[in-house]
């Protein structure tokens, strides 16, 4: 495999940048788009239902709330879920900070459960031991966070049996996800949590520009949703406190919040949704192609555990470091110098400074210390060329031996 490519040259002939991600918007996507700024509504009409009863039935859940970002389906699932001032979350520290910060919008504490050296999700041996430590301690969570890290579900069954036990509810942070499978089912169906939530970044599956949503099956946990992404208010004349002052009366009931999606972005996610089928087909056919090409190189591969089917929004692989005579650092640089878009998911978050001055430190969680100082994402989108693949491939060829 190493002879595949041409030697030295070839990325400066054929250079151009390549992200690691990036959105895929056809004309019947501009055309869903114009059609709703033609129509009487742009914001809080027919499209967001529309968009979130597609979603919900794609995915085999009862309800959708469809919100301006999945920061925001994040911090209402946590409300909804119950959790507030000293209350205890706990998630991943190989994630995005928003996964954590979560938390801490809701006035609870924030800790965290190392990662398995195989998926790089939550380790679900990890969590059992923690838990066990933790009713010993009296400092039990109230939520805790799945993230399923570049669109591989964590081990659902494991941890719900576990929240059996130990009371805890569950939030899958499904942004990397949608279209993925875990034993069988889509994600986001929620046989295994409480709730879950997508992201529609521009770099995910699909896209909104920005917005996510929460998915659930439980009826009160949806109406609660539906109130703390709108101020908290309610026109359902059965949740009011006296009477009605007539069709024009609302109430607020609580602390809400605007985190509404306008009709224009749910447009755009429900013609994208159409394709969500064909866009993990393609990624899956990138990622077996990159382990096809990357096989005799010094590097770890992603690995898929049996029950899942990712929905591959990321490739990460690991470099052997003690194979290759360069840092991690240097593989990274080298490879943004030759246009080559990679990134790095993620800096753990139990190391950023304002986690640090939580008084967590480097050397707290060691498994996701030691996959962020060898992990690389390369680039996996819809648009992605078997040309463009290769040369990222022949470019990490050339870094490496």
């Amino acid at each position: 495999m190493a002879n595949k490519f041409p030697a030295a040259g070839y990325a400066e002939a054929m250079s151009h940048y390549i992200p690691y991600g990036r959105q895929d918007i056809t004309q019947e996507d501009i055309d869903a788009v114009v059609e709703v700024l033609r129509s009487d509504w742009i914001t809080q009409g027919p499209a967001i239902e529309q968009f979130e009863q597609a979603v919900a039935n794609y995915c085999g859940a009862k309800y959708a709330v469809a919100v301006s970002s999945a920061t925001a389906a994040l911090h209402i699932a946590c409300l909804a879920a119950g959790l507030g001032q000293g209350d205890i979350l706990w998630t991943s520290p190989n994630t995005f900070v928003a996964s954590a910060n979560c938390g801490l919008y809701c006035g609870a504490k924030v800790n965290f459960v190392d990662i398995d050296p195989h998926t790089y999700n939550l380790s679900v041996d990890e969590l059992e031991r923690k838990l066990a430590w933790a009713q010993k301690q009296g400092c039990l969570p109230k939520v805790v966070v799945p993230v399923h890290l570049a669109g591989q579900s964590c081990e659902m069954e494991r941890i719900a049996a576990l929240s059996q036990h130990y009371g805890f509810r569950i939030i899958e942070d499904a942004s990397h996800a949608i279209g993925g499978r875990y034993q069988g089912q889509s994600i986001g169906s929620c046989q295994f949590s409480d709730l879950a939530v997508f992201s529609f970044h521009p770099v995910k599956i699909i896209t909104t520009g920005e917005g996510g949503m929460v998915l659930t099956n439980q009826e009160h946990l949806y109406e609660k949703l539906v109130r703390l992404r709108s101020h908290g208010i309610t026109r359902n004349t059965d949740l009011m406190q006296g009477e009605s002052h007539g069709s024009w009366y609302y109430q607020q009931l609580e602390l809400g919040f605007n985190y509404r999606m306008t009709d224009i972005q749910a447009a755009l996610g429900a013609s994208q949704l159409q394709r969500l089928d064909e866009f993990v087909e393609r990624r899956w056919f990138l990622a077996n192609r990159y382990n096809q090409l990357l096989q005799d190189l010094p590097l770890i591969l992603p690995w898929q555990h049996p029950d899942t089917k990712s929905s591959w929004h990321l490739y990460v692989i690991l470099l052997k470091l003690d194979k290759i005579s360069k840092t991690h650092r240097q593989v990274f640089e080298e490879l943004r110098k030759a246009e080559i878009g990679v990134n790095l998911h993620y800096v753990p978050v139990h190391s950023q400074p304002y986690y640090q001055q939580l008084g967590f430190s480097w050397g707290d969680f060691s498994q996701a210390e030691t996959y962020y100082q060898e992990a690389i994402s390369l680039p996996i989108y819809y648009g992605l060329t078997q040309e463009d693949q290769d040369r990222v491939v022949m470019t990490l060829q050339e870094i490496l031996l």
